[in-house]
């Protein structure tokens, strides 16, 4: 593979999608296709080149992201394969922070699907262009169309078929390309060989109309190609096209192409897409960031030749090289034994070897550019979310911001000895995952590890033994609550004690006020005529965020406040940085007391598709789980249940419905917000 691609010649794609809707399947179709393997794996057989970790094989879903670098055409793709389940959702945040496009993949069965709507949000945060693929068109069930509508009325999004397929369900057998007018009948030997030819002649009618509606929709982006619509005039296929990828990149559309991965129909015309629609690093926005030096904001063009800027995505404890550090470089090349600058940290380090990943196989390289993925070894203080720049021209760049976990458990080695070996696992898996925190009970002698759900925990724990040697004992797990206020209050904070000597003294007045949920803390300073100099501010704010990490109620920390520092005095010789801390906390302390704490859980958004004949149960079982039922559709004999629920509650849900609905059902939950909870909850 080249490693002096263009930028307009490189693609930065992931596949984004609900879990089994078929995502990994469809990256081992198109390794295969563009010659990158030789052999197709299957999920259900635990052979696929992606899913290379033990529990993916084992469980057969996609744990962790994985890249690699494949040709197709002119165009190098890089290509990051992401979960599909909700606990591990980071995995999916910061894959789509670095990446220029996405392809979306639907189940024709399912349609929009709870997580294919959280991977949608993710992609409109960061403002990524998508095509989507309608997958599994050859399954019992399977509607196109009526996939496409979901999108409109569940995502909001601006769907534009450019394929429609021939046949369904099991009599699927290719697609008619609407700008193209042609088909492709595809063989049945899951070779992937097809045969292009016209339009079927009973599908003429179909494609007139599909294609009218098409053009129509094109055309209404672009004032050029309206004003030959309107007026009757021929419009080209080059124009159709160019103002498909202009409306794709703008976000204004949405091409949709249809296929089945498993039977290798349909993935030929979809990287064709990949490299006509989403964009390359040269068609997106410059990234910006803050200079470091004097905090102005400043821009990096996708240039080899401009100064070096890089973010670090991704962290792994490779067994045989140590730790790697995934990049995005966004201008500039980074070179193999070049020195680089971290400005997150103030420090320099060496790249000491560069590679391309290929799942978990690595190839070395010499360099890469603006706009290229790759790993780097050797850069040891670097965590996810640094960046990483030429010095002389150091910039900052947006970090990655990611959820707080929601479910804690409690972990304690079996053998007293055995300690040093699972804080050193832990280590490794924090620096790996941002969504992996722990903590240190004095109290009861245990770490606590918490994480995004059931599963999340038990995959890191399995880690653990297995990756690590650890053996541990492991806790019931437990709800990560919270705390807020209930109005407003205004409190004083004052430090004064005199020894001999110098003495202390810190005095601060607050005001502290509820804001919207998810906003977290905000500390305003309104101080005004120097009634607490400058350099004591920041330690005011140290000291009531240390205060409000520990609420009254519960212990838990206290979150979506606005607290303000409005009035303070000083001593000239007696005041210091730490009295002004301790000066804050106690105010904040004070501050919450007064205006009265409420205790919040976590709410999970909960789906579950069942048949209708279990419908009963199933809602009775959620109404002993406190949930609050939001909508239920229905499409033939399958019922659709949307409720939020108590993440407490929700503790062994899956055997539940299993034994319900003789493990007929399925379900999908994800974190939604934080609630007041009941004072049964604070009682129990």
């Amino acid at each position: 593979m080249s490693e002096n691609t263009p930028v307009h010649r490189t693609r930065n794609i992931g596949f984004i999608a609900h879990i089994d809707a078929g995502k990994t399947t469809v990256t081992e179709r198109v390794l295969y296709f563009a010659g990158r393997i030789y052999k197709i794996g299957g999920v259900d057989e635990g052979t696929t080149t992606m899913d290379w970790m033990v529990q993916e094989k084992e469980r057969g879903i996609t744990i962790t992201s994985a890249a690699t670098t494949l040709s197709w055409g002119d165009c190098t793709i890089n290509v990051i394969d992401t979960p599909g389940h909700v606990d591990f959702t980071a995995e999916v945040e910061r894959s789509l922070r670095v990446l220029d496009g996405g392809v979306v993949i639907f189940d024709a069965v399912a349609g929009v699907e709870p997580q294919s709507e959280t991977v949608w949000r993710q992609a409109d945060k960061y403002d990524v262009p998508r095509i989507c693929f309608v997958n599994k068109m050859d399954r019992v069930g399977a509607d196109y169309l009526r996939t496409i509508d979901s999108m409109v009325h569940r995502l909001g999004a601006n769907p534009v078929a450019i394929q429609i397929p021939i046949g369904s369900e099991d009599s699927f057998r290719g697609v008619v390309d609407l700008i193209e007018e042609k088909s492709y009948v595809f063989s049945d030997d899951k070779a992937g060989t097809f045969n292009e030819g016209p339009v079927p002649e009973e599908l003429i009618g179909e494609f007139r109309d599909h294609r009218d509606a098409m053009v129509e929709k094109i055309a209404e982006t672009d004032e050029g190609l309206i004003i030959k619509y309107l007026e009757d005039q021929e419009i080209s296929k080059e124009e159709i096209k160019s103002a498909l990828r202009r409306a794709t990149l703008e976000y204004r559309l949405v091409p949709v192409l249809c296929g089945t991965a498993l039977r290798s129909k349909g993935i030929q015309p979809l990287l064709d897409a990949v490299c006509s629609y989403l964009p390359s690093p040269a068609d997106v926005q410059a990234v910006s960031g803050k200079d470091y030096r004097t905090g102005e904001e400043v821009t990096r063009e996708p240039r080899d030749d401009a100064p070096l800027a890089a973010i670090a995505f991704k962290t792994v404890s490779d067994p045989f090289i140590g730790r790697l550090v995934y990049i995005r470089v966004y201008s500039g090349r980074c070179e193999t034994g070049s020195t680089v600058f971290n400005p997150t940290t103030g420090r320099r380090e060496r790249l000491g070897r560069l590679v391309r990943m290929h799942a978990d196989r690595r190839e070395e390289v010499s360099g890469v550019g603006a706009g290229d993925i790759a790993a780097a070894v050797g850069l040891r203080g670097t965590a996810t979310g640094d960046t990483i720049c030429d010095e002389r021209e150091a910039v900052v760049l947006e970090t990655i911001t990611f959820p707080e976990p929601v479910v804690s458990v409690a972990i304690e080695p079996k053998a007293k000895a055995d300690q040093d070996k699972l804080d050193d696992a832990i280590a490794k898996l924090t620096d790996e995952d941002p969504t992996f925190k722990t903590l240190y009970d004095n109290e009861t002698g245990q770490t606590i590890i918490s994480g995004m759900g059931e599963l999340h925990l038990e995959i890191l724990t399995d880690r653990m033994r297995r990756e690590y040697r650890v053996e541990g004992n492991i806790g019931r797990p437990r709800v990560a609550f919270r705390e807020t206020i209930r109005g407003t209050a205004r409190a004083e904070g004052r430090l004064v004690r005199q020894t001999g000597g110098h003495g202390q003294y810190g005095h601060v007045w607050i005001e502290i006020e509820p804001l919207e949920k998810g906003a977290g803390v905000v500390f305003k300073s309104a101080i005004r005529g120097g009634a607490i100099p400058q350099e004591f501010i920041r330690p005011v704010e140290d000291g009531v965020r240390e205060a409000l990490n520990t609420g009254p109620l519960s212990g838990y920390p206290i979150v979506d406040v606005k607290v303000v520092l409005v009035d303070g005095s000083y001593h000239e010789v007696d005041s210091s940085a730490m009295a002004f801390q301790i000066a804050g906390s106690m105010a904040a302390k004070a501050a919450v007391s007064r205006a009265g704490v409420i205790l919040l859980e976590p709410v999970m958004r909960l789906e579950v598709v069942t048949p209708g004949g279990f419908l009963g149960d199933v809602l009775g079982d959620l109404g002993r789980r406190r949930a609050n039922i939001r909508n239920i559709e229905g499409l033939r004999d399958i019922q659709s249940v949307r409720a939020l629920v108590p993440l407490g509650e929700s503790f062994g849900y899956a055997g539940s419905l299993r034994s319900l609905t003789q493990g007929r059902a399925n379900y999908t939950m994800e974190f939604a917000s934080y609630e007041a909870a009941p004072e049964s909850t604070l009682a129990a």
